[in-house]
């Protein structure tokens, strides 16, 4: 078993939780694995492109977290894993899978890393990104225009019919379970100075 600390990061659909993991990954400089839930999504083949565009990515069910919790476990024992690839233009995954090898510090990443009672038990530290709706919801539209080319009325209708309900049902319930709320999630420096510095004295110290 290596003597590592997992490190749990959760918010609502753009509260700023990628730039924290990515800001508490960068101050660790190299010993660290970087796991994103949305990697995970399961992969439907029998379903068509429209087909996979109905469902609610935003529930539990739609993500193998099983298979997070066995890599989260894996990499704990000093064993490196192979993460999928989604491809959220085409909503399949990847043929090809991305290496990722133990670290002193691993950092998950996800909207409902804390929802989850299987990953929340592997988080030595469990943090919560809080940011208000109104600004998540036009990152969201930006990033999902730009990045991932849906159209506007698309992820209008996706917000309306599954992403609020699910976040308001799962995602911000689970911040009863974190250790430290972050307002503003990126942009709270001071947050961040005091948990970037933690994580460099258990990596490096």
């Amino acid at each position: 078993m290596v003597h590592c600390l997992v490190v749990g990061v959760a918010g609502a659909t753009g509260s700023g939780k990628t730039t924290v993991a990515t800001r508490l990954a960068a101050a660790v400089a190299g010993d660290v694995a970087l796991l994103q839930h949305d990697s995970y999504y399961r992969d439907r083949p029998d379903l068509s492109y429209d087909e996979c565009s109905a469902l609610n990515f935003d529930h539990p069910d739609a993500l193998e977290t099983e298979l997070l919790v066995a890599h989260i476990t894996a990499l704990r024992q000093g064993e490196p894993v192979a993460v999928p690839v989604y491809d959220f233009t085409t909503h399949r995954r990847a043929a090809h899978t991305e290496r990722v090898v133990p670290a002193r510090v691993i950092i998950v990443e996800g909207i409902l890393v804390l929802a989850e009672a299987r990953l929340r038990e592997l988080c030595d530290i469990k943090l919560y990104v809080d940011t208000d709706a109104d600004i998540r919801v036009f990152r969201r539209i930006r990033r999902d225009i730009e990045q991932r080319g849906r159209s506007f009325d698309s992820v209008r209708q996706q917000y309306y019919s599954t992403v609020r309900p699910m976040t308001l049902e799962f995602v911000e319930p689970s911040k009863r379970w974190a250790d430290m709320i972050l307002p503003e999630g990126g942009r709270n420096d001071v947050a961040l100075d005091i948990l970037c510095t933690k994580l460099r004295t258990f990596a490096h110290g």
